[in-house]
């Protein structure tokens, strides 16, 4: 179970998680912080643009962790918090590059 579970692969798993409307994972935004392994259960936080973006979105991008990690036999506790300025901008530049545009 969890004891075979290392940060390592938590991160690699994350890695993959693609965002629905921009070509990059959450990872290359920045959106993915503070992950920590205890006990059964992995913590991380989905760190927002704007704590306002649509709803949809924001369960989706939630959804998208909580399973690509819970494929790992864990618990998982996803927390939300809004990106400070710096990475707002960086969050915006890499958007407007990797924009599917639909």
């Amino acid at each position: 179970m969890l004891e075979n579970i290392s940060e390592e692969d938590v991160h690699h798993t994350i890695e993959q998680v693609m965002h629905p409307e921009i070509s990059r994972t959450l990872i290359d935004l920045g959106m993915v912080k503070d992950i920590a392994l205890k006990d059964a259960e992995v913590t991380l936080t989905l760190v927002l643009p704007f704590l306002g973006i649509p709803a949809s979105i924001k369960d989706y991008l939630v959804n998208s962790l909580r399973q690509a990690v819970g494929k790992l036999g864990a618990n998982v506790e996803i927390r939300i918090a809004e990106m400070n300025e710096e990475e707002r901008l960086a969050f915006l530049t890499m958007e407007q590059e990797g924009w599917k545009g639909r």
